[in-house]
């Protein structure tokens, strides 16, 4: 697909279109009418050296423009109009929006009305991202100014009140940060051209503009024109930034991969940095949905009564609305936690701010880093946007685990995912009902969410029946929760939310989507008739979930959300090293390998690791072998030991005994210690176990000379994703955004339902 630009001003030139006016004779004389002087003079000699001024620049570049794509229109016609500021009345020209003259008097106003703007300049950033800059905006205290343009992804311009632009000229000059003031003679794209654009937006009401023959992308929303917001989007571009790297990331998304680009470089050159370095775009689009009528007879006319079909937002449709509703969704996606903060505060936040939520990944994690993390997330998420906190069950120690609900109680943490969880325990109790109180009409109100991953259907039984009355008891008499508290637990599952969690990265219990969704659902439909809850429980499906495919699977098998996980731990957000990223975003389906659990290492719990590359897996399930074979490290062969020493753990068992013993006293487990020097085995199983977090700290350090035993949790969806993806600028995982992910799966599930609609109908 093409797309033809159109430059705005600071690409005119002195002879500009010289060629040009003798070619379009009866256009140059009709402008030079319009204008009230000499046009061809002005661009070819310009005499009294007023080119340059905004006034005269943009009359002249809008013609020279239109004449240069009337001589070059003969070929095929694009799929694609842009512009970049003034540009873009070019595109609305080459649309057919208006005629030739209509647009002229519009710059031409248009010029005059910027022209007369003063008090205010303009500053380009080179180097730094939007983001970057914005935050150096408000750590300077330059409240005064704003984003005007986002020309490329480290080409940033910003406009304000003069003597701000001169303050900030002057301290990033000092601080080495590429910065270039701009000669111009207001702050042209802020909020200070508010004036012009209300007097424009009245001037243009004078005009009647045509339905587009093209589709043009407007500066303001990097969208294409809707119907009928000619007027609206004019008059905002004049106090609007100008979204171009988000305008070009957009035609990225529809499919353009050719740009021509009108009378200069200028634009093409933004282009090449913005196509190599960003991700495209896809927003949501309306896809038309026939609403059938049934007739009394029960057959369905989807055009009943001459009803109009509804242009509705299937992506945003699909999966449960009460489950949207609840959690503040625009779309029934879940990000779920991925341990020790590979789903990161940084993913959590940027998932909340785009429609979705994540979970922070607090597996392995101490609670000050979880505390510290809770806080990042808050900060950024300011305005009521989703975000939740995983909650791990801990095998080992249990008592923790009231620690770390105490924690997220005092930070008013409302959404947790509970996880590895085979029955139910004080502390998930105690939150759930600490948020439980009596609305006005006497219904129960749940304050604090539970999404429940579980992978058998006795688990979910267990979330989707109320809080057992034996830990409710236990609770009210250590006066932790009130007598209403324990009352209105008898009225409510334990959660509301259950994710069904088939064969995924990390711990996994193996299970088959198809087999346990329709399973677990029909589990619900038992436990609704036998307690009649006011409100139904939503089951939602997680594992192998990498690609809109799967997304649409789960969504027909009747899944009111769905969960990813491993396509999102090889993205920029995500909280692990560069090296793992480098490894996983080249694996196929066939790159993993499960091995055993180190946390629950004793009991043979597996997690689904990478293959591709590594020797985790291998080494993980051997040492498992010989815990099973064995009874203590002694009656292991030397040779083995040997060879365990030296490639596995690259230092001696007692080393490593030291090691344990130390960590042991550190987090207050001597009983730990106490139990193994008087059982062998015991001994043995955290020798073994020590060979886990190694190789975790290994990954997370991206300890590249050892990578042989990293161990990356993931699941065979990141090699479907990694497959889908393969030639588009998303095959490097440095272009990959979590949000971004999840609008193209989400997205991509709704064409292909469209698709198969159409293809019933047919």
């Amino acid at each position: 697909m093409k797309a033809v630009m159109f430059p705005g001003q600071g690409s005119q030139y002195k002879g500009m279109g010289k060629d040009l006016f003798n070619q379009f004779r009866e256009e140059t004389i009709l402008a030079s009418e319009i204008l009230g002087y000499d046009l061809e003079e002005l661009c070819v000699k310009d005499p009294e050296r007023q080119l340059g001024k905004t006034q005269f620049t943009q009359p002249a570049l809008y013609t020279v423009n239109a004449f240069t794509h009337y001589a070059n229109s003969s070929g095929s016609k694009p799929d694609f109009f842009i512009g970049h500021s003034l540009g873009e009345y070019n595109a609305l020209l080459a649309a057919e929006a208006f005629s030739f003259e209509t647009g002229l008097k519009l710059v031409q106003k248009r010029g005059a009305l910027m022209a007369a703007a003063s008090g205010g300049g303009m500053a380009a950033v080179l180097g730094l991202k939007v983001d970057a800059v914005q935050k150096l905006l408000a750590e300077g205290g330059y409240s005064d100014i704003d984003i005007a343009n986002i020309n490329t992804p480290t080409q940033i311009v910003i406009a304000g009140p003069q003597d701000s632009i001169d303050r900030i000229v002057q301290e990033f000059e000092e601080r080495k940060i590429k910065i270039f003031p701009l000669f111009v003679s207001a702050p042209f794209h802020s909020r200070y051209m508010k004036p012009a654009a209300t007097e424009f937006k009245e001037y243009l009401h004078n005009f009647n503009f045509s339905a587009l023959q093209t589709p043009v992308i407007a500066n303001v929303t990097a969208k294409p024109y809707p119907d009928g917001q000619i007027i609206e989007l004019l008059a905002q571009q004049i106090e609007s930034s100008v979204q171009w790297t988000d305008t070009i990331r957009t035609l990225m998304g529809k499919g353009v991969t050719e740009y021509e680009e009108i009378g200069s470089v200028i634009l093409t050159k933004m282009v090449n940095e913005i196509t190599e370095n960003c991700t495209p775009l896809i927003h949501e689009e309306e896809i038309v949905i026939e609403t059938a009528k049934p007739h009394v007879n029960g057959s369905v006319n989807g055009k009943v009564n001459g009803e109009a079909s509804k242009k509705e937002c299937l992506s945003t449709r699909l999966g449960s609305h009460e489950f949207r509703k609840d959690y503040g969704l625009k779309y029934a996606y879940v990000a779920g936690s991925m341990y020790r903060g590979i789903a990161s505060p940084q993913l959590v936040v940027r998932l909340g701010k785009t429609g979705f939520m994540g979970f922070l990944g607090t597996g392995g994690m101490p609670l000050a880093e979880i505390e510290k993390n809770i806080i990042k997330i808050q900060e950024e998420l300011t305005n009521g946007e989703p975000y939740g906190v995983n909650f791990l069950h801990n095998l080992n120690d249990p008592a923790s685990e009231m620690k770390a609900i105490e924690l997220l109680l005092l930070y008013g943490v409302t959404n947790i995912e509970a996880s590895a969880y085979m029955q139910m325990m004080p502390a998930l109790v105690y939150y759930r009902l600490k948020g439980l109180q009596k609305g006005s009409n006497g219904e129960v109100i749940c304050k604090h969410n539970i999404i429940a991953k579980v992978s058998r259907p006795e688990v979910a039984e267990v979330f989707m029946r109320p809080a057992p009355e034996k830990i409710v008891r236990h609770l009210l008499e250590e006066e932790l929760i009130t007598a209403e508290h324990a009352a209105l637990s008898k009225k409510v599952p334990m959660s509301y939310d259950i994710c069904v969690e088939a064969d995924s990265g990390g711990h996994t219990d193996r299970g088959i989507a198809m087999v346990l969704l329709p399973s677990i659902q029909r589990l619900r439909a038992d436990i609704m008739t036998e307690y009649g809850y006011d409100k139904g429980i939503r089951v939602g499906l997680a594992g192998g979930i990498g690609t809109p495919q799967a997304a649409t699977c789960a969504y027909i098998m009747g899944a009111d959300f769905i969960v990813t996980g491993s396509v999102n731990q090889c993205t920029v957000e995500a909280g692990t090293s560069d090296a793992v990223k480098d490894l996983l975003q080249d694996i196929n389906v066939q790159d993993t390998d499960y091995a055993p659990a180190g946390d629950m290492f004793e009991i043979g719990a597996k997690v689904q690791v990478l293959r591709r590359g590594v020797l985790f897996a291998a080494r993980a399930n051997k040492l498992y072998a010989l815990y099973n074979q064995y009874n203590s490290l002694d009656e292991i062969p030397e040779k083995t030991l040997t060879q365990l020493e030296k490639t596995y753990f690259e230092k001696s068992i007692s080393e490593i005994w030291n090691e344990v013993r130390e960590y042991c006293r550190n987090v207050g487990a001597e009983a730990e210690i106490t139990k193994a020097e008087q059982n062998p085995k015991n001994k043995m199983a955290l020798v073994f176990r020590w060979y886990f977090g190694y190789t975790n700290r290994l990954a997370f350090e991206g300890n590249i000379e050892n990578k042989a035993n990293f161990q990356i949790h993931t699941g065979s969806a990141l090699g479907a994703f990694n497959q889908w993806v393969k030639g588009t600028p998303m095959e490097s995982w440095k272009k990959r955004h979590v949000d971004e992910i999840g609008v193209n799966i989400m997205v991509g599930a709704a064409k292909l339902l469209e698709n198969t609609a159409l293809m019933v109908n047919n």
